[in-house]
């Protein structure tokens, strides 16, 4: 944990201890508690009136389930959820842009159950954050069965769409405004997101790089294997006018559903059973295709698992002219599962991959379950979920970065923060949630954001302003973004070593106006670097800065800590020396920013 967070630990002891952890009588709270029976209160009444508290994009379907919308086993069929998803996501889209929208792309989803003919499907979708002509639309999938009144989340998702203007131009989009915390935390996040697409072929690039002979390796295994030719399907579509949208251009929603199709197909000619569709891997529409247009769908098996098998699907659209060459439209990479009478995942038989690009989809789908593993559970998982410290490799490089900003910025979004001291300019703030204690540190300084940014995101030189910190080597540079320092602190009380750390440091410079500077930082574990006998090892789950500027010459710099109550035991009774600590920490913050603002372009080298 950074010093800091051992400093709030000693602050929130210490204000326990003053009030004897004695719960105030009835009708007796302390301001910030009192708050949020009201603020509870009010939630059914802002749905009912007409306040702005219902975000205006939003659009909600509920869709009965009926046997022409299921498969054999009365369960609702995959292609037809994925076209109700669309649908509602694109109403979603045009609600904010005012204009036509197209689907530009469909993130991981992972479908947690299956629905029964007679139960409801409801279909909750809003615009979670506007770029310049693109936006991201989060999308709630849910069912509801009438009889027993129960309720299930089905999967998560989120798409991006693309405002279109006539013959096609592309169309500005106005800023959405977020005004709920929930939706504070989804406009901050969605631009990791994006980041997060735009670097995922580069990922699994790296990947299939540094792990190409293990997976070959794994290819020679097992005798009697289904050779992956029998498992290929190619089917036409002819695409009429119900497939259409009403932009003309075949529907988002109809092209998943028509690759859903063959993907089950291709899966079941390798188990020669029923398969589950389990996650989707990205849809990426590569371009469009109107009425009239043919659609060849192409699926094959790439690899199958012990339990599960990826099946790669493409579509590919041409005209009236077989002498046309045919335009590539789309590919995903579709999960799937065999499930036994008990419903657990039976074994599933080995593929033999084709010479050539077979052997080359083969390594590439061992790739991606990995990175499908690292992302569920570094990018899906509730903070809570994920250990202190994860480690770190080129495989979820991306999603630990990603989760590292992410995290802050949740933070960052919380409402509830209780001012706990003021001195001067430096204000110091707390926030009590579940299992973790939080506080805030911010002031005004006189030096510009991005000067402010380039000199903090630099850990080597933390030691200059923070006491706490003695020295701190750059283990790995990752890119110019994420970098692994190894931090060596102060001793603990009643400690006779000093603290050390391992810590991912990644920075964002702003997405767009109004975005703060972003440097976060969280503990990881490298291979390289083990807990030694010298140090007491540390962990820090969620800390960080956020810089805004307030003009050209003027920044506010904030800083937050996010800890557990597992360290209480570094915790004193010292609150009113602890909280002069801390200010004059953040007092000699200021005189480095300071000191260091027109010297920066020669120390910029040594980041």
């Amino acid at each position: 944990m950074c010093p800091w967070g051992r400093g709030i630990l000693q602050l929130q002891r210490g204000r326990r201890a003053r009030a004897g952890n004695i719960k105030p009588p009835q009708g007796s709270t302390s301001p910030r508690r009192a708050r949020e029976p009201e603020e509870r209160e009010e939630a059914p009444g802002a749905m009912a009136s007409p306040s702005p508290a219902r975000n205006p994009t939003e659009v909600q379907m509920s869709q009965l389930v009926l046997p022409c919308h299921t498969n054999h086993r009365g369960e609702l069929s995959t292609g037809q959820l994925l076209k109700w998803i669309d649908t509602a996501a694109c109403l979603s889209a045009e609600r904010h842009a005012g204009c036509p929208c197209v689907t530009a792309s469909m993130d991981d989803i992972y479908f947690e159950h299956t629905i029964s003919v007679g139960q409801v499907v409801n279909i909750k979708a809003k615009v979670n954050r506007a770029f310049n002509s693109s936006m991201e639309v989060g999308i709630q999938v849910s069912y509801e069965d009438l009889c027993s009144g129960k309720h299930c989340s089905i999967c998560k998702a989120y798409a991006t769409f693309v405002a279109q203007g006539p013959l096609g131009s592309k169309v500005r989009l106005e800023p959405l405004t977020p005004q709920t915390e929930g939706e504070k935390i989804e406009y901050s996040i969605a631009a990791e997101r994006r980041r997060m697409r735009l670097v995922h072929k580069d990922t699994l690039k790296d990947l299939l790089t540094s792990s190409s002979q293990e997976t070959e390796r794994e290819t020679r295994d097992g005798s009697g294997a289904v050779p992956a030719e029998r498992t290929r399907v190619e089917s036409v579509e002819l695409v009429l006018p119900p497939h259409a949208n009403h932009q003309g251009n075949t529907f988002g929603g109809q092209i998943m559903a028509w690759m859903e199709n063959v993907a089950t197909i291709a899966a079941s000619r390798l188990c020669h059973a029923h398969p589950t569709l389990r996650a989707i891997e990205m849809f990426h529409f590569r371009g469009p295709s109107q009425v009239g247009d043919r659609l060849v769908l192409k699926a094959i098996v790439n690899n199958s698992f012990k339990n599960s098998m990826e099946v790669g699907v493409c579509a590919e659209a041409y005209g009236q002219e077989m002498s046309v060459s045919r335009r590539h439209i789309n590919s995903a990479f579709m999960t799937f599962v065999v499930l036994d009478q008990e419903g657990h995942p039976r074994t599933l038989p080995l593929l033999a991959p084709e010479p050539g690009d077979g052997e080359r989809r083969y390594r590439e789908a061992s790739a991606r379950k990995k990175i499908r593993l690292d992302r569920k559970y570094v990018v899906s998982c509730k903070q809570t979920e994920v250990p202190l410290s994860v480690p770190w490799d080129q495989s979820n490089k991306v999603y630990l970065s990603y989760n590292n900003v992410s995290a802050l910025k949740m933070l960052v979004a919380k409402a509830n923060w209780a001012l706990a001291r003021e001195k001067e300019k430096v204000r110091m703030y707390t926030l009590e949630e579940d299992r973790f204690l939080s506080f805030r540190i911010e002031m005004s300084v006189r030096v510009a954001a991005g000067r402010a940014f380039s000199l903090l995101s630099n850990l080597r030189r933390r030691h200059e302003w923070d006491s706490h910190y003695v020295s701190a080597e750059l283990v790995q540079k990752v890119d110019d973004d994420d970098m692994i320092y190894h931090v060596v602190s102060q001793k603990l009380r009643n400690e006779n070593k000093p603290q050390d750390f391992v810590i991912l440091a990644s920075r964002r410079k702003p997405c767009s106006k109004g975005d703060p500077y972003v440097v976060a930082f969280r503990s990881v574990t490298l291979p390289t670097h083990p807990a030694r006998a010298e140090f007491t090892r540390g962990e820090t789950l969620c800390s960080g800065f956020c810089i805004w500027p307030e003009s050209e010459e003027m920044s506010k710099v904030a800083y937050y800590n996010q800890a557990m109550p597992g360290y209480l035991n570094y915790v004193t009774t010292n609150v009113a020396g602890l909280s002069s600590d801390i200010c004059s920490t953040f007092e000699a913050c200021e005189k480095f920013l300071l000191k260091n603002k027109e010297d920066l372009i020669s120390r910029l080298q040594d980041f």
